[in-house]
């Protein structure tokens, strides 16, 4: 369960086992790791688990039958919800003919374990002091005598250190209840809980008004409109707000990283501005508040450079020196990428222009510190020891390697980012040319042209056909082959000539995994599929090499590529559940007939979540220009699909309702000075 900086991991029962990764946690630290309840001092049985938002589940069971006695009679009902804090209505249902009597104890307990320690499996030695106090349990921190935990519970419980419990008759045929509330305590100040339906902050408010503003999407191929609601449900659950003046950005994912990450929250602001581009807004206006503005090798602050990932756990250094860390090449100029994309989407001209001077700090960097070396090419290297050894999105020691299996030596230039700067001055010379900055448009359009000159000279391996990976310290061509390449065809800095001959590389059995592609060559050296990015599949990765395709749709196979690949992926989310995780295994469809899940994936999970809405945008061909009036809508929707329906996309002023199938399309609502352009 998820809902912005809170989740709650437990079992099917709900229960929550110490000496597990369970438990729920608050703003990076696990303030319950032990919830158990018991009837009689046994587990009631499961049997069934129903969650109607990322944020509210109930979980149904009963309460074993007495021996010799086939059929139970007795249910047992949880509801659970999460925000800032937990309720939990525990609901016994007495279907017998009988009065029956029955002791339920709820065994709780906490180690204010920061977040990192949970996922690395380390023992915490802090655990909590209890208080019996107000017919309440309070659990603190032994650590930190501000952080703490209040619970409180109806029904007239006996409180003890580490339990309450409850001696009830339930009449036949009737119900008992107690609700149990944890209020979280930082500062040693009681956090408000916003779990009252009718609070405007509450998390049902929430995701009423972001289902109200944002666009709805439907569709008639089976699944698919299934997969759209988690989409809109899991990102609206996962938005988290600036606590100065309220603007909405969104987390990473649950459960590890309910945080602001630099690149996953960009590209996931990118795809989601199908849905709602505030969050776009938003998330760019986070970002330049903690834009760097010195130099600090431990967090790798560099004035101009975009942050990596914001923490707020117990333990002061778990993001690599301080709250914020920086050691990301990538973020930077997808900062650029997203604000120019967010004008032709019609966000305000004023928001936009307050954001021009991060943008120019953020070319800035790009150019001084991204490219030390002078050599025209963004590359990273980790300022010590305790920093990323890899800096783009595939973030893994062993993520960057050559087809004979050994690393890359920093510092190391990706592909895929040389693609991103490319994009990213296209991006503000636009911006400088729409202000009336000629001069800037013209510079960085000639600078663009030469990136992507001078990258094709340097990346392009004519013998294996493809461009590398990266180039090593020594400029050596990194020979493997990943799903990095793809990612150029995405931001278009990949020429006409070369693209034929690369997808038809990326067509072939060793990167298409029948389920999505795969995020390194099943021929290379390194390769395994249970890697996390040695062979895995990651949905937003497929889904922007279906981005990618589709912009060179004119190029042969491009267009069957992409259906071949989105077709796998959507299979594989259906049979996640319709909740695409962070990641999966990248064994072939044909050797193991259902998608294998990666043990420690992510789910929800920010990019992941937010993949459909970039398949869609994709092939539908859909682009806006709101300041230049004009709405292009080519699509080339796979039969699969059926009809798609997008209602309320707003545009700046304008709100359109599209409806498509196959390659034809309908749109409603277009003010009449708009051009519809159908390429």
């Amino acid at each position: 369960m998820v809902e912005a900086g809170t989740f709650c991991l437990s079992d099917q029962l709900g229960d929550m086992h110490a000496g597990s990764a369970q438990g729920l946690f608050y703003r990076d630290a696990r303030v319950i790791s032990r919830w158990e309840l018991r009837l009689d001092g046994h587990a009631p049985e499961q049997l069934s688990v129903m969650p109607s938002e990322a944020f509210r589940t109930r979980f149904v069971a009963r309460m074993p039958p007495r021996q010799g006695v086939a059929d139970a009679t007795v249910l047992v009902l949880r509801k659970r919800m999460i925000g800032d804090g937990m309720r939990e209505k525990i609901i016994v249902r007495n279907l017998g003919d009988e009065d029956t009597a029955v002791t339920l104890t709820l065994t709780v307990d906490s180690d204010f374990a920061d977040l990192f320690a949970v996922k690395e499996g380390r023992s915490n030695t802090g655990g909590c002091d209890f208080t019996v106090a107000d017919g309440g349990l309070r659990l603190t921190d032994r650590q930190d005598a501000g952080r703490g935990l209040v619970i409180t519970a109806t029904g007239d419980p006996v409180v003890q250190p580490g339990q309450l419990s409850w001696r009830v008759v339930v009449p036949r045929r009737e119900s008992w209840h107690t609700v149990v509330e944890c209020q979280p305590l930082l500062g040693h100040r009681a956090v408000p809980m916003n779990l009252d339906d009718a609070d405007e902050d509450s998390p049902t408010s929430k995701i009423r008004e972001w289902r109200a503003n944002a666009t709805r999407l439907t569709a008639d191929g089976a699944g698919l409109s299934a997969i759209l609601a988690r989409t809109e449900s899991d990102l609206g659950a996962l938005r988290m707000d600036d606590s100065d003046d309220g603007a909405m950005y969104v987390a990473a994912g649950a459960p590890w990283f309910m945080a602001l990450f630099g690149r996953d929250s960009l590209l996931t602001s990118w795809m989601a501005l199908l849905l709602d581009s505030d969050l776009a807004l938003g998330t760019l206006r986070r970002l330049a508040k903690l834009q760097g503005t010195q130099v600090d090798p431990i967090t790798e602050e560099e004035p101009g450079r975009i942050m990596h990932e914001m923490r707020h756990g117990p333990s002061g250094d778990q993001v690599l020196g301080g709250t914020v860390y920086y050691g990301t090449v990538d973020a930077t100029p997808l900062f650029v990428m997203l604000l120019a994309e967010c004008r032709r989407w019609g966000v305000d001209e004023d928001a936009i222009k307050e954001l021009l001077p991060a943008a120019d700090a953020a070319l800035a960097w790009i150019d001084h510190y991204g490219d030390a070396d002078g050599d025209g090419f963004a590359e990273y290297r980790r300022k010590t020891d305790r920093g990323l050894a890899n800096q783009g999105w595939k973030d893994s020691w062993d993520a960057i390697s050559f087809a004979d299996g050994h690393l890359a030596d920093p510092p190391i230039a990706l592909c895929e980012v040389q693609g991103y700067v490319y994009a990213a001055r296209l991006g503000r010379a636009d911006l400088a040319e729409a202000f009336g900055d000629t001069a800037t448009a013209t510079r960085l359009r000639a600078r663009a042209a030469d990136l992507k000159t001078r990258f094709d000279e340097a990346f392009w391996m004519p013998g294996p056909g493809w461009y590398a990976m990266a180039l090593d310290g020594a400029k050596r061509q990194v020979d493997s082959l990943g799903s990095n390449v793809a990612q150029c065809l995405w931001t278009g800095i990949v020429p006409d000539e070369r693209a034929a001959t690369l997808i038809e590389r990326l067509a072939a059995e060793d990167m298409d995994s029948g389920f999505g592609l795969r995020t390194l060559s099943a021929n290379m050296r390194r390769y395994n599929p249970m890697g996390y990015h040695t062979g895995s599949v990651w949905p937003h990765d497929s889904a922007i090499a279906v981005a990618g395709l589709l912009r060179y749709r004119h190029i042969p196979g491009a267009v069957e590529l992409a259906e071949r690949l989105s077709g796998g992926l959507v299979e594989a989310i259906l049979e996640f559940g319709a909740r695409p995780p962070e990641l999966f295994c990248g064994f072939a469809r044909r050797d193991l007939r259902s998608p294998v899940p990666y043990p420690t994936s992510c789910s929800p999970q920010a990019w992941a979540s937010a993949a459909p809405l970039l398949l869609m945008r994709s092939f539908l061909g859909l682009s806006p220009n709101v300041p230049q009036r004009t709405l292009t809508v080519a699509p080339r929707l796979p039969e699969r699909a059926g009809r798609v329906r997008l209602s309320d996309l707003r545009l700046g002023p304008a709100t359109v309702t599209i409806e498509a199938q196959g390659t034809t399309v309908k749109v409603d609502g277009l003010p009449g000075d708009w051009q519809l352009i159908q390429a």
